[in-house]
């Protein structure tokens, strides 16, 4: 096997090494067919039960319920940022954001271009740097609300949200990109679910949604055709030329992890993952100082914390580089350290990076 780094790049992002030598041994020849899964026609029998299996597994994953629908769309979750207003706030229909972050930031701002006025912001701690989630109490959700959005996972500042918001029966609707399927959870009180696949599904160029069916009934028809829920929903996902090859890293993906105790199993390794690093920073909390400062609220997914001085942090992403390391600059806006550990990243691979973090401690304070 060729060598390979521990990967703690924010996105696209470090994948389950069994799902991309699956997909190595059947790159050439896949089912006998004599051609790559990417060059098969969409339309062919052996896509079909590609497309078929990713979507059944992220229904058998997430106890889906029946009365939700498993899309495959492009766009990213940008495009989602859009579409999601354009198919529900028409009509004078209004939406609640939460803002904790440049994402949700970004979906509100989308939502304004769409809806004006009648997108509006009810809680956020930009003024704090994002550096914590908003408390309950700061939450007020207006009763006409058709929808509250927000973002699970805060990939830039760390933060992530452990307990949904609660919104009286309103429907969730939430940007997971950069924590879907990370543990189990209740789908039901979303009527939308979407997530860029590139952080803990599989390549970019992909967006898994779930939609419950009577948020789909509210969607809009008078869209452009490949801008409509209802039309996707209706078409399975392939109305047009779906992104084969990122749907079939999906599957394999998720095979693996149904294969390894489904998300049960992940949940419990994330939560170790987070204790060991987590548990390292609080030790030297003069040389690693976490962004994050209400420790319920710390991402399980993207960890920030800052060194000393500039020299310092670039002394530790070089030597970390060193040790096989890749990914440990923090985000341009942010500055210091960032560790991306989704579900891919092993507790071994945790383990090391600690290691490395006890030894550059003691060499540099």
């Amino acid at each position: 096997m060729s060598h390979r780094v521990i990967n703690f790049y924010a996105g696209p992002a470090a994948l389950p090494l069994p799902a991309l030598e699956r997909a190595q041994a059947e790159l050439l020849d896949f089912e006998k067919t004599g051609m790559s899964v990417m060059e098969i026609s969409h339309r062919a029998k052996e896509y079909d039960a590609v497309h078929t299996e990713a979507i059944a597994l992220v229904k058998e994953l997430l106890a889906v319920p029946d009365n939700f629908k498993i899309l495959l769309l492009q766009g990213g979750g940008n495009l989602q940022f859009a579409m999601l207003p354009m198919n529900i706030l028409h009509s004078g229909k209004k939406a609640d954001y939460i803002i904790t972050g440049q994402w949700a930031k970004k979906a509100y701002k989308e939502a304004r271009i769409v809806a004006g006025d009648n997108a509006r912001v009810i809680a956020t701690t930009e003024s704090e740097k994002f550096c914590r989630l908003p408390r309950p109490d700061e939450i007020k959700v207006n009763a006409d609300a058709a929808y509250v959005h927000f973002c699970s996972n805060n990939t830039i500042f760390g933060t992530q949200w452990k307990t949904f918001p609660q919104t009286g029966g309103i429907p969730l609707a939430c940007d997971m990109s950069s924590d879907f399927m990370w543990r189990p959870f209740d789908v039901k009180p979303f009527g939308l679910i979407y997530a860029g696949a590139q952080k803990n599904l599989g390549p970019s160029g992909l967006v898994v949604a779930i939609i419950r069916d009577d948020f789909l009934a509210a969607c809009s028809d008078k869209l452009p055709s490949m801008l409509q829920y209802k039309i996707h929903a209706e078409k399975n996902s392939l109305y047009n030329t779906p992104p084969c090859f990122s749907i079939y890293i999906l599957r394999n993906v998720l095979a693996y992890n149904k294969s390894i105790g489904g998300l049960a199993a992940i949940q419990k390794n994330n939560l170790t993952k987070g204790e060991l690093l987590y548990g390292c920073i609080d030790r030297y909390p003069q040389f690693y100082k976490g962004h994050v400062t209400v420790k319920e609220d710390r991402s399980l997914m993207n960890v920030d914390f800052f060194l000393p001085n500039d020299e310092v942090t670039d002394a530790f992403v070089k030597e970390g580089k060193a040790n096989g390391m890749v990914g440990l600059k923090g985000y341009r806006d942010l500055g210091g350290i960032r560790v991306s550990m989704y579900n891919a990243v092993t507790v071994d691979n945790i383990k090391t990076l600690v290691a490395f973090m006890e030894a550059f401690a003691k060499k540099h304070a």
